[in-house]
This record gives structure tokens, C-alpha cells and sequence, in this order.
């Protein structure tokens, strides 16, 4: 039976240990209080196509269909202690250097997920996600069943969530009611609140990394992906445990990273309140193809709540992305204080059936049909907006903050911004 700190001998030499921190090997996902989550992920597992033990399914749509030949070859790459515990079932995704497959326990018949990721050229991302999921156990995070090593690969068994990213439905739906939106940001804003308590930065959090656990309309929301994830030194204060890696995606990152000043958890409420944004008007605040006159859109905290998507958007629902979108990451809303204000506590904002974005356009949507040959002009702006949030793979280059803190003028508005506060 694979375990967690099972190693294997190859040349001679035993691989290094990962970080030491420790988790209960489980032998089934789902809690006493998820069950009915479990039986409906269950049966969206059950439904799925039926394959043969010497075959895989591509589940990536831009994957195309494996052979059996090479789904067998595909299956040899994976480590034998990992295929004779777990039944290798379908490829669902794939990243830089990592890929992730549906699974299923040979004994239990339980449906997982495992995230098989190169432990050479993707070492650093990794043991970040890895000492985050050893540590945290929450209704809302991803968790982490049991981990195999090997000299080159690393096979993260977690949870499996069956009702794709929250980026999906924002597309198909064009915008969330208030309501709805409410009722996932409570989700998200509670697994904040318990990462920030544990001193934990997420630091990447975008519609891409909230999963939801099954396909109903009444799943829960999972915070996933911790590759660019931090954690405090023991023993430090959350609120000034200072970091100070240039990371995250572009249209997400939080001012105080731009300008290279050392920063705390905050700037994932920085995030948060650019996805608050994209639910309630299926736009991006912060939008430009150019990355320089991007980050000076966010340096600036340089939005507005015009056009047709927000004509509707309540006053209070405004107040709480106007008290995320703060440049000054010191009066910035905190996860806490994000739970009660007024928008996500008001009686009103119970769950509502009426038809969501009624009367709205599906900007993002319009992106997967048609994409805008002329990049350069401001109607395209939907179009890019859509193509920002799909953006897994788009990273912030430290580079480009560099050049950016050459030009005269990037260090005048910095000047300026500092005065003021």
C-alpha cells in the first residue's frame, strides 16, 4: 500500500524527504455530513461512460481521444504502487507540469482524483501545495488523501469535484444574481478565513481554482490549487507575516505585489474582490492586453461600475468590491470582517430561483463562440475579459514588474500612491 512517506531506491540513492508535516491516510473522501454530496457525486461518476480496465478516456476536451495503445503507454507512466491500489480512469486535466486523472479506488469503487506532478521541473510548486494540503482540513479546501513518491513523480490523491470550475458557470450563465453570488462567496470567504487563520496565503485565487463538488445547484465550493501558496512561519502574527515573492495571474494580483512592498494574506482579499466583480457583471475590472497598462489599472484601483450589467447591482453589493478593491492593503476588508458585512449578512440575500443574469449580456460566453480579430480596440473588451479568466497557465513575470520599476513614470505614481496613504 502506497503511504505517505514511502519512498523508492533508484541509482542507489533514496529520494529526499518532502515536508515532514503529517496527515491521516483515509480511506474515503466523504464525511458523515457530505453524504448527500458524496451520493450525487456518486452518481455523476456512475453515469459516466463505462471503459474497459485497459483503457482511458480523455475527459480534457482539447485533449482529443486516446488509443488503446496509447492509454496503455499512458497508464506505464504511473508509478505500479499507484495502479495497484487505484483503477487510472480518465485524464481530466492537465498543467505546465502536472497532470490530473480521474481514478477509482480498486477496493472501495470510491472515485478520486489524482494530481501526478513532475517533481524535478515543477519541485518548488509542488512542495508548496503539498505542505498546505498536509495541514488543512476544511468543508470548502480540497483534500488531500494520500501521497506516493517517487524519484521524478509525486501522485497527490484528493477529492474528487465533478461539477467543474466556477469560471464555467460564470460563462454559461453570463452573471450571478446577488443572491447567488452571495451564497458562493460565503463559501470562499470562509476557507479564506480558516487559511488565513493558519497563516496561510493562497495567492492565486481566481474562478479557475474554485471547483464545485458536483453538478447540482446546491454544491459546495472548493478552494483548490495551492502550487503558489505560502505559509507563515510558526509561532508569526497572520496579519504581519510578511511576504514578498512576485507571483500570482496577472489580472488578479493585488497592488501592494506590484509594487514590490512586502505583503500579508490580504492580497487574496485583493482577489476575492476581483471575482465579487466578474460574478455580478460577467467583466473583469482590471482589463487590458498590454500587462503594463494593466498593473497601472490595478496600481491606480482603477475600475467602474458602468454599463448594463450593473444597473441592477444593489448599492450594498458596490460598498463590498469598493472595500476589497482598496489599494491600501491596511484598510482592506479581511476575510473576518468580509463575513459580516452588511451584503453577505442582510436577510434578503437568501438564494434565489428567478433566472440568473436575466436581462444581462454573457460577455465571457461571447468569447467561447467567436473570438475578435482586432485585439487593439476597446470593443473587444468582453472578449479579453473572457480570455483573462481562462488564464491557468498565464502567470505574472517578475521580469515585467522589473521593467516596470524602471520607468520614471511607473516610480512617480508609486511616489504618488505613497504619499497619500
Amino acid at each position: 500500500m502506497g503511504c505517505l512517506n514511502a519512498k523508492l531506491v533508484s541509482a542507489g540513492k533514496m529520494v529526499p524527504d518532502l515536508p515532514t508535516h503529517t496527515i491521516s491516510v483515509v480511506e474515503t473522501v466523504y464525511s458523515t455530513t457530505d453524504c448527500k454530496d458524496a451520493a450525487v457525486v456518486q452518481r455523476q461518476v456512475d453515469n459516466l461512460p463505462s471503459i474497459g480496465p485497459d483503457k482511458v478516456i480523455l475527459e480534457d476536451p482539447t485533449a482529443g481521444a486516446l488509443t488503446a495503445k496509447k492509454a496503455q503507454r499512458y497508464k506505464a507512466k504511473f508509478d505500479p504502487r499507484v495502479t495497484a491500489k487505484y483503477d487510472i480512469k480518465a485524464l481530466i486535466g492537465r498543467g505546465t507540469y502536472s497532470r490530473v486523472v480521474r481514478v477509482e479506488h480498486r477496493t472501495t469503487r470510491q472515485p478520486y482524483a489524482i494530481k501526478m506532478v513532475d517533481r524535478v521541473r515543477g519541485k518548488e510548486m509542488c512542495e508548496a501545495e503539498l505542505v498546505v494540503l498536509r495541514r488543512v482540513r476544511h468543508s470548502y479546501i480540497i483534500r488531500l488523501i494520500e501521497v506516493f513518491e517517487s524519484v521524478d513523480k509525486l501522485y497527490m490523491v484528493v477529492e474528487l469535484a465533478t461539477g467543474g470550475e466556477l469560471f464555467e458557470r460564470v460563462v454559461s450563465r453570463g452573471c450571478f444574481t446577488e443572491p447567488d453570488a452571495v451564497h458562493v462567496l460565503r463559501m470562499v470567504l470562509e476557507g479564506a478565513c480558516y487559511l488565513h487563520s493558519l497563516g496561510i496565503a493562497h495567492r492565486d485565487l481566481k474562478p479557475e481554482n474554485l471547483l464545485y463538488y458536483h453538478p447540482g445547484a446546491d454544491s459546495k465550493i472548493m478552494i483548490t490549487d495551492f502550487g503558489l501558496s505560502c505559509v507563515r512561519k510558526t509561532g508569526a502574527d497572520p496579519q504581519t507575516a510578511f511576504m514578498h515573492t512576485t507571483c500570482g495571474t496577472p489580472e488578479y494580483i493585488a497592488p501592494e505585489v506590484l509594487a514590490r512592498l512586502p505583503y500579508t494574506t490580504q492580497v487574496d482579499m485583493w482577489a476575492i474582490g476581483v471575482i465579487v466583480y466578474i460574478l455580478l457583471s460577467g467583466t473583469m475590472p482590471f482589463d487590458d492586453d498590454n500587462r503594463s497598462r494593466l498593473y497601472r489599472q490595478i496600481l491606480r484601483a482603477k475600475y467602474s461600475f458602468d454599463g448594463e450589467a450593473w444597473k441592477d447591482v444593489s448599492l450594498c453589493a458596490r460598498d463590498f468590491i469598493d472595500k476589497l478593491l482598496v489599494v491600501d492593503a491596511s484598510v482592506r476588508l479581511t476575510a473576518v470582517q468580509a463575513l459580516k458585512h452588511s451584503w453577505l449578512t442582510a436577510a434578503s440575500s437568501t438564494r434565489s430561483s428567478r433566472n440568473p443574469g436575466k436581462g444581462s449580456r454573457n460577455h465571457l460566453g461571447d468569447y467561447q463562440s467567436t473570438k475578435s480579430s482586432d485585439k487593439s480596440t476597446r470593443s473587444s473588451r468582453s472578449n479579453r475579459s473572457a480570455h483573462s479568466l481562462r488564464s491557468e497557465h498565464r502567470r505574472v513575470d517578475p521580469a515585467e514588474i522589473d521593467a516596470l520599476h524602471n520607468d520614471p513614470d511607473f516610480q512617480a505614481q508609486l511616489s504618488s500612491l505613497s504619499s497619500s496613504r
